[in-house]
């Protein structure tokens, strides 16, 4: 407990954890959630899964991150000062999907979406850039399980938390409720302490724009890593890609989804993330990484054995749970990885780029989803899916040690 204590027991532990629930909550209301709203509304699979393509802002989220390095807002500072404009404007976005109906006015409901997905993209830009600034090397790896926890956390609100209400009150009516808390999330951030000693910010946009990626693709092995990156955790991205197509196909409810299967992965993804952490700093990152990759892709089986039972809680729960404890050790690891790529004078863009990789796969992969379940059958999809995480892992252990040489010469 004491050792538990040491690791998250701060007031920066705190920090990341708040502002870790602000970043994952938009991300389901442009997600999942709204599959679950299309699906109520009797869209088509083929459709649901085309409009991941709404998530494009995630992956191109570095082409406007330099503005977010190079220019101040005239109130709380370079970092906070993002951070609160993009909550009230996210606020705003979400609210306004809900004045729209994907039947009776699909352009402008498919307009909100995307102006939830940017937004959300650039809150994660500055967001990612405090966290990096403001943590010390031995606190990454808990800050980053901390900061997945708040994401997933936030997740489950807009995602469980919805389903639930969707059973009660009209969808429109949840995400007016959702928009209601981002504003609330943001009065948070007058509250989080300043990064100590943070670097200056680029003089001109130029140096913002061409700085930050000479710095990071000068390195040996820049290529790999981003290859690394889109890899990771791609089998895992496309198989929850349609987790709530797939749960209501094998016959649950909304209910169903909300307190069982997204109740019980929260509780999943907070071990998970926290044991994660730990492991991070009593493993060392490179076998930390390769563990918990190698448990992302096992956990994937587990949807192809629902599959094939059909209806059954204790399965459904088996593969929820798995699935999201894996998923939260996996990302703690993979979020330590990232901060450790950045230099601290363009972390908002060097981050956005790394993390803009990674979303590629996210977006346009996931868009793909749909018709390869067509095609295959969810059974074969999943097992597809599982054999995904393989060329991630042997990019790892082949290529990691001569990344960290690298970079440790360019820093």
């Amino acid at each position: 407990m004491r050792e538990f204590l040491s690791l998250y027991g701060t007031r920066s532990m705190l920090t990341m954890l708040v502002l870790g629930f602000s970043s994952g909550l938009p991300l389901a209301l442009s997600g999942g959630t709204l599959q679950a709203w299309l699906t109520d509304e009797k869209v088509s699979v083929e459709t649901i899964g085309a409009l991941s393509l709404i998530g494009i802002p995630y992956s191109f989220k570095f082409v406007w991150s330099p503005l977010m390095d190079r220019f101040v807002p005239p109130f709380l500072g370079r970092r906070r000062g993002w951070i609160l404009l993009t909550q009230f404007l996210l606020a705003a976005a979400i609210a306004g999907i809900a004045l729209t109906s994907p039947m009776g006015t699909p352009l402008m409901f498919g307009f909100s979406a995307v102006l939830i997905a940017f937004f959300s993209a650039s809150q994660d830009i500055v967001i990612d850039a405090y966290r990096t600034d403001s943590l010390k090397e031995s606190e990454r790896g808990p800050g980053a399980a901390v900061s997945v926890l708040g994401y997933r956390l936030a997740m489950i609100t807009s995602s469980a938390g919805a389903f639930i209400l969707a059973d009660k009150i009209p969808w429109p009516m949840v995400y007016f409720l959702l928009a209601s808390l981002m504003a609330v999330l943001s009065i948070f951030t007058f509250f989080c302490p300043d990064p100590e000693g943070e670097a200056r910010a680029p003089k001109t946009l130029e140096e913002a724009v061409v700085q930050p990626f000479l710095n990071f693709f000068q390195r040996i092995g820049a290529f790999e890593i981003l290859a690394f990156i889109i890899l990771y955790k791609l089998g895992d991205v496309m198989a929850v890609a349609l987790t709530t197509k797939f749960m209501r196909d094998v016959g649950f409810s909304n209910s169903d989804i909300g307190y069982v299967a997204k109740g019980l992965g929260l509780v999943c993804s907070i071990l998970g993330s926290l044991l994660g952490g730990g492991g991070v700093v009593k493993w060392g990152l490179k076998r930390a990484l390769f563990v918990f990759g190698i448990l992302q892709g096992v956990s994937v089986l587990c949807f192809a054995l629902l599959s094939i039972v059909g209806k059954d809680y204790s399965v459904m729960s088996l593969a929820i749970g798995t699935e999201n404890f894996c998923n939260g050790l996996g990302n703690a690891a993979f979020v330590t990885f990232l901060m450790g790529l950045c230099d601290r004078r363009f972390t908002a863009t060097q981050f956005s780029l790394l993390t803009s990789a990674q979303s590629l796969s996210r977006t346009v992969a996931a868009s793909t989803t749909g018709f390869i379940v067509a095609s295959l059958g969810w059974t074969q999809f999943f097992i597809f899916c599982t054999c995904l995480a393989l060329p991630g892992l042997i990019l790892l252990t082949t290529r990691y040690d001569k990344w960290q040489e690298s970079f440790a010469k360019q820093s």
